[in-house]
Protein backbone atom coordinates (compact mmCIF):
# COMPACT_ATOMS: atom_id res chain seq x y z
CA UNK A 1 0.00 0.00 0.00
CA UNK A 2 1.43 3.09 -0.91
CA UNK A 3 1.20 6.37 1.38
CA UNK A 4 0.37 10.03 -0.06
CA UNK A 5 1.88 12.75 1.65
CA UNK A 6 -0.61 15.11 2.18
CA UNK A 7 0.22 19.03 1.67
CA UNK A 8 -0.57 21.73 4.18
CA UNK A 9 -1.85 24.58 3.05
CA UNK A 10 -0.25 28.07 4.20
CA UNK A 11 -2.74 30.54 5.52
CA UNK A 12 -2.24 33.77 3.35
CA UNK A 13 -2.06 36.84 6.08
CA UNK A 14 -3.26 40.13 4.20
CA UNK A 15 -2.39 43.05 5.75
CA UNK A 16 -5.36 44.84 7.09
CA UNK A 17 -6.12 48.61 6.91
CA UNK A 18 -8.26 49.83 9.38
CA UNK A 19 -11.58 51.03 7.80
CA UNK A 20 -12.33 54.87 9.09
CA UNK A 21 -15.41 54.91 11.70
CA UNK A 22 -16.81 57.44 8.38
CA UNK A 23 -15.95 58.80 5.68
CA UNK A 24 -15.35 62.44 7.64
CA UNK A 25 -12.64 61.03 9.39
CA UNK A 26 -11.07 61.03 5.85
CA UNK A 27 -9.63 64.58 5.43
CA UNK A 28 -7.40 64.07 2.46
CA UNK A 29 -8.44 63.31 -1.42
CA UNK A 30 -8.87 60.24 -2.51
CA UNK A 31 -8.89 60.58 -6.42
CA UNK A 32 -11.53 58.29 -8.56
CA UNK A 33 -10.80 57.69 -12.58
CA UNK A 34 -13.99 55.54 -13.38
CA UNK A 35 -15.69 58.62 -15.34
CA UNK A 36 -12.16 59.84 -16.68
CA UNK A 37 -12.40 60.78 -20.49
CA UNK A 38 -10.56 59.12 -22.92
CA UNK A 39 -7.33 60.83 -23.91
CA UNK A 40 -4.89 59.76 -26.41
CA UNK A 41 -1.76 61.66 -26.16
CA UNK A 42 1.53 59.36 -25.05
CA UNK A 43 3.37 62.29 -22.77
CA UNK A 44 4.59 59.73 -20.24
CA UNK A 45 6.60 61.78 -18.57
CA UNK A 46 3.38 64.09 -18.07
CA UNK A 47 1.83 60.89 -16.67
CA UNK A 48 4.42 60.27 -13.90
CA UNK A 49 4.45 63.83 -12.77
CA UNK A 50 1.03 63.63 -12.86
CA UNK A 51 1.22 60.15 -10.35
CA UNK A 52 3.56 62.07 -8.08
CA UNK A 53 1.44 64.84 -8.22
CA UNK A 54 -1.40 63.15 -6.88
CA UNK A 55 0.41 61.37 -4.60
CA UNK A 56 1.48 64.75 -2.93
CA UNK A 57 -1.26 66.24 -3.13
CA UNK A 58 -3.41 62.97 -1.59
CA UNK A 59 -0.85 63.70 1.77
CA UNK A 60 -2.63 67.07 2.34
CA UNK A 61 -5.74 67.75 4.00
CA UNK A 62 -8.82 69.69 2.22
CA UNK A 63 -8.23 72.05 4.83
CA UNK A 64 -4.93 72.56 3.80
CA UNK A 65 -5.95 72.57 -0.20
CA UNK A 66 -8.56 74.83 0.55
CA UNK A 67 -5.98 78.01 1.88
CA UNK A 68 -3.70 77.06 -1.53
CA UNK A 69 -3.22 79.17 -4.74
CA UNK A 70 -4.36 77.74 -7.60
CA UNK A 71 -1.38 77.05 -9.20
CA UNK A 72 -0.19 75.46 -6.38
CA UNK A 73 -1.75 73.00 -4.68
CA UNK A 74 -5.07 74.93 -4.45
CA UNK A 75 -8.08 74.68 -6.54
CA UNK A 76 -10.21 76.85 -8.66
CA UNK A 77 -13.61 76.55 -10.12
CA UNK A 78 -14.89 76.16 -13.88
CA UNK A 79 -17.97 77.07 -14.74
CA UNK A 80 -19.70 74.29 -16.59
CA UNK A 81 -20.23 76.72 -19.30
CA UNK A 82 -16.73 76.99 -20.58
CA UNK A 83 -16.02 73.48 -20.72
CA UNK A 84 -14.99 72.81 -24.09
CA UNK A 85 -15.12 68.78 -24.16
CA UNK A 86 -18.42 67.09 -24.18
CA UNK A 87 -19.37 66.24 -20.57
CA UNK A 88 -19.79 62.72 -19.47
CA UNK A 89 -23.67 61.80 -18.40
CA UNK A 90 -22.95 61.27 -14.75
CA UNK A 91 -22.70 65.60 -14.31
CA UNK A 92 -26.60 66.29 -13.98
CA UNK A 93 -27.58 69.36 -15.08
CA UNK A 94 -27.78 70.71 -11.68
CA UNK A 95 -23.29 70.62 -11.87
CA UNK A 96 -22.53 74.18 -12.42
CA UNK A 97 -18.72 73.81 -12.08
CA UNK A 98 -16.51 71.90 -12.47
CA UNK A 99 -12.98 71.90 -9.54
CA UNK A 100 -9.46 72.40 -11.13
CA UNK A 101 -6.38 71.27 -9.93
CA UNK A 102 -3.05 71.66 -11.79
CA UNK A 103 -1.54 68.25 -12.90
CA UNK A 104 1.93 68.95 -12.43
CA UNK A 105 4.64 71.85 -12.68
CA UNK A 106 4.24 73.48 -15.58
CA UNK A 107 0.02 74.15 -14.48
CA UNK A 108 -1.29 72.09 -16.97
CA UNK A 109 -4.94 71.40 -14.82
CA UNK A 110 -7.15 67.88 -14.43
CA UNK A 111 -10.49 68.72 -13.82
CA UNK A 112 -13.63 66.77 -11.92
CA UNK A 113 -15.98 67.10 -9.06
CA UNK A 114 -15.62 66.53 -5.24
CA UNK A 115 -18.28 64.41 -3.48
CA UNK A 116 -17.80 64.02 0.14
CA UNK A 117 -13.72 63.37 0.41
CA UNK A 118 -14.09 61.61 -3.02
CA UNK A 119 -12.44 63.49 -6.30
CA UNK A 120 -13.84 61.90 -9.25
CA UNK A 121 -11.05 63.12 -12.41
CA UNK A 122 -13.11 63.42 -15.41
CA UNK A 123 -10.36 65.12 -17.77
CA UNK A 124 -6.81 65.54 -18.12
CA UNK A 125 -5.20 68.78 -20.02
CA UNK A 126 -2.45 66.76 -21.86
CA UNK A 127 -2.35 69.97 -23.93
CA UNK A 128 -3.15 73.86 -22.97
CA UNK A 129 -6.53 75.28 -24.02
CA UNK A 130 -8.21 71.32 -24.81
CA UNK A 131 -10.75 71.35 -21.96
CA UNK A 132 -11.36 75.37 -21.81
CA UNK A 133 -9.09 78.25 -22.71
CA UNK A 134 -7.40 79.48 -20.32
Amino acid sequence: MKMTKKIKSKKVHEPKIKKPESTTEVDYPVFCFKHLQETHNKDYKFYLDFILRLKRISSLSWDYIHTQDRHGYGTEKMPIGKIKKQLPNFITPDVSHLTVFRANSDKRPFLGIRNNNVFHVVFIEENFGDIYDH
